[in-house]
């Protein structure tokens, strides 16, 4: 079993984030500890005050929203009622047992998981205490935990052979399969909790992942100068409908809010940097020659999803790592020289040459093949909408906001 605590400033985020999966039929609630009633019959704002009550007793406290995920072995089948014991005993060994929580059964994912919502103020108008708490506290209960039901254990060779144990919970967004606010909400809530990264264009990397996209507008324009920012969805790196306003989501991912994550992510990032690197270094170990098509496709076979930020020429001029097994981005230069847009560019070939034949026709076409990939005119065509907002000079200066089209007057109103 692996768990995974989250803390935030928005319980109802949180609480929004889970409802809107239970609609779209990707999560059951099979759990409401601290609730009156029967779960069915239990409704949105019910446990939305619920939770509020206890926030109200201690206003002073601002990061009052905790969640949590616990995620099983993909080969294990556990069912609702297994499920419910384990979350109890969970939430009581770290110290939540008596605080009202919920627990929600995610269906979006080939292993099986739980998400908690609860919140850290109890009815004493007290704070349970968050610091270090999943060294301190969840570890020894996850330890616990898996004797005592006889999970497969998160250290464990087996484990780590199945790399369905990630948890898996911001969903491509199909637009028109559900309204578009709700759609590109669970993309947010999930990325803003889940991932580190340090600027706008870090973090347009990780949306782009979800067909989600994040802009200011033009440079001269009133609403660059008052940092606002706007979510549209992309298809094919081009926005589709109309973009909302940062300010209408309940997490508030505004311009100025993600400012103040950066410094924090920055840290979190820190630890997982040099694993990146030798993951990098282990696709060029593994071939005399290899080509950038190739390097994107090999990289995504080891959890890496790399972007290349070209300028109106068609001359790359920086690269994007999204880790997503640590769930950090860097960027190149971040990583070091060798890493960078110019280093890569050093290091990468106009044709692929593996060291392992075998891999070389299993994973890849032939040389020629390569060749008219790398010089395609798609590769130098203008820097499409989600190139300029990826690129971190560009994304910081702002991207144009789509216009509504204007409907062109008959000749008749023309000439009257």
């Amino acid at each position: 079993m692996v768990a995974r605590i989250t803390t935030g400033k928005s319980i109802r985020a949180m609480l929004h984030y889970n409802e809107n999966k239970v609609t779209e039929g990707e999560a059951t609630l099979i759990m409401a500890s601290g609730f009156a009633g029967d779960i069915e019959q239990i409704k949105l704002h019910h446990k939305l005050n619920r939770f509020q009550h206890l926030l109200d007793l201690k206003p002073s406290v601002k990061t009052n929203a905790v969640h949590i995920s616990l995620n099983f072995h993909s080969g294990e089948k556990i069912n609702g009622e297994k499920l419910q014991q384990i979350a109890a005993s969970y939430m009581e060994k770290i110290g939540f047992g008596e605080q009202p929580f919920l627990v929600y059964r995610h269906h979006d994912a080939a292993h099986t998981h739980i998400h908690i919502v609860t919140t850290n103020i109890d009815r004493t108008a007290e704070r349970i205490d968050l610091h270090d708490i999943g060294r301190l506290r969840s570890e020894p209960a996850r330890k616990a935990i898996e004797e005592e039901f006889r999970l497969v254990k998160a250290q464990s060779k087996e484990l780590k052979q199945h790399p369905g144990i990630k948890k898996v919970e911001a969903q491509k967004v199909a637009y028109g399969r559900l309204p578009t606010k709700r759609a590109i909400s669970n993309v947010l809530t999930a990325v803003l909790r889940d991932y580190r990264f340090t600027s706008l264009a870090e973090y347009n990397a990780v949306l782009k992942c979800f067909n989600v996209m994040a802009f200011r507008g033009g440079e001269h324009t009133e609403m660059f100068a008052k940092k606002g920012l706007m979510y549209t969805v992309i298809e094919d790196g081009r926005p589709i409908g109309m973009p909302i306003k940062a300010s209408a989501f309940y997490t508030k991912p505004t311009l100025r809010n993600l400012e103040e994550l950066y410094e924090k992510k920055q840290q979190q990032r820190k630890p997982h940097r040099e694993a990146v690197k030798e993951r990098i270094d282990g696709i060029f170990q593994s071939y005399y020659t290899i080509s950038q098509n190739r390097f994107v496709q090999e990289a995504k076979l080891r959890g890496l999803e790399v972007t290349f930020r070209q300028n109106e020429k068609g001359q790359v001029f920086g690269v994007t790592f999204v880790d997503h097994q640590s769930r950090c981005v860097f960027n190149g230069s971040d990583l070091g020289k060798a890493y960078s847009a110019k280093g890569l560019g050093e290091r990468l070939s106009a044709h692929t040459r593996s060291r392992n034949p075998s891999l070389q026709q299993s994973r890849g076409s032939s040389v020629a093949d390569e060749l008219m990939r790398e010089n395609s005119p798609s590769q130098h065509a203008q820097p499409s909408f989600l190139e300029l907002a990826l690129a971190k000079t560009q994304s910081e200066q702002g991207i144009g906001v789509p216009k509504r089209k204007k409907r062109r007057k008959q000749q008749q109103e023309l000439t009257q």
